[in-house]
């Protein structure tokens, strides 16, 4: 199980970052797509994924050597999932929001891969 952690890990650094930047890119063009939609979708699924592999470990009693790699993964699953509650409704502020927010969560998830 700690493999199948080990592995989302990495695509969830893969996915995000990639993400991020089909967001970013998409804005500077002014046209977001479908794809782009679902890359960050696909970003906040394997988040959410690795938040409950995760879970599993825990309650397994295997837990991580640093407990700074709980709060860095419990922020990057928090930040992911914010701006469907604080980003604008409409506009391309919205594609922005998702797309930074992905970016630092990917960030954030390179931190936990650090410590644990």
């Amino acid at each position: 199980m700690v493999a199948v952690h080990v592995v989302l890990a990495v695509a969830v650094l893969g996915v995000c970052v990639g993400a991020a930047v089909l967001g970013f890119v998409a804005d500077r063009r002014g046209s977001a797509g479908a794809t782009v939609a679902h890359a960050l979708a696909l970003a906040q699924t394997v988040l959410i994924g690795q938040a409950a592999v995760g879970l599993l470990l825990l309650s397994d009693g295997r837990r991580a050597p640093d407990r700074l790699h709980y709060a860095y993964g419990a922020i990057a699953l928090g930040v992911v999932l914010s701006p469907w509650f604080y980003a604008p409704t409409d506009g391309p502020k919205r594609l922005l929001w998702f797309a930074g927010t992905t970016l630092l969560a990917g960030a954030l998830a390179v931190r936990a891969f650090m410590t644990g």
